[in-house]
């Protein structure tokens, strides 16, 4: 299982970003259902391994953030999926065994 995406904001804002393309910190936020500190600390974990970019500027004068997920975070995100649903069938076929 990929580390970085396991973990459980990780992974609700992975697939929050996947369904949505970008959102804002604060869309993402109510999302993953986290504090502000815990999200951003997730997000840059992200960022660092390449599945997320952040964009920050200004709207007028107000501070503004924007997420993204890349190209490399969706396949990370696939691939997590798919090992996650063999692991699962795996499971299932033992179970009715």
């Amino acid at each position: 299982m990929n580390p970085v995406i396991h973990e459980p904001v990780r992974l609700r804002a992975m697939l929050a970003l996947a369904k949505y393309k970008e959102l804002s910190f604060k869309e993402l936020l109510e999302l993953v259902s986290t504090t502000e500190g815990n999200l951003s600390r997730h997000l840059s974990k992200l960022e660092e391994a390449g599945y997320v970019e952040i964009k920050k500027f200004f709207e007028g004068k107000k501070p503004k953030t924007l997420i993204k997920i890349t190209e490399v975070g969706r396949r990370a995100l696939e691939e997590y999926i798919e090992e996650l649903e063999s692991i699962l069938k795996g499971y299932q076929e033992k179970s009715e065994e």
